[in-house]
C-alpha cells in the first residue's frame, strides 16, 4: 500500500451551515483514534466537498486505499442509489485507487446501542 489508507465520512448535507459541526466532530475524533488514516468530509449535497472532490484530495496526498463510511443512520435511497454512482465515478477517475463503501453508520449495533443509550438518559424517570 503506498501512502496512507483514506477514510471519506459521507454525509447528506444542508443549507445550514452550523449542520456540518457534529460531522467535524466525529472527523476530528476519527483522526485522534486513527492517526495513522488521512480523514475527509465529503457531502451528496448543498455543501462541499463533494465525494468526487474528497477522493480526488486523498489520490492527491498519496492515498491508494478509501474507505467510504456513510454517515446516515440507514440504507435509505441516498446510500443504496445515489452513493454506488458516485463512487463507480471516483473509481473510473481514479482507476488505481482502491474504494470500498461500508455500510451505513446506523446498520451497526453499536451505533444504536449508543444511541438508545442517548435517548434512555433523555428520558425521565418514573
Amino acid at each position: 500500500m503506498y501512502g496512507k489508507p483514506g477514510v471519506v465520512l459521507f454525509a447528506h448535507g444542508s443549507r445550514d451551515p452550523r449542520w456540518a459541526e457534529p460531522f467535524e466532530r466525529l472527523r476530528d475524533k476519527l483522526v485522534a483514534q486513527r492517526p495513522d488514516a488521512s480523514v475527509r468530509l465529503a457531502f451528496l449535497e448543498l455543501m462541499t466537498p463533494n465525494l468526487a472532490d474528497a477522493v480526488a484530495d486523498l489520490v492527491s496526498q498519496g492515498c491508494q486505499d478509501v474507505t467510504v463510511v456513510p454517515v446516515f443512520l440507514g440504507q435509505g435511497g441516498h446510500v443504496r442509489r445515489d452513493l454506488p454512482v458516485l463512487a463507480d465515478a471516483c473509481r473510473s477517475a481514479h482507476p488505481g485507487v482502491a474504494l470500498r463503501l461500508s455500510a451505513a453508520v446506523g446498520e451497526d449495533d453499536a451505533v444504536l446501542q449508543a444511541l438508545a443509550a442517548y435517548c434512555a438518559n433523555e428520558v425521565p424517570h418514573a
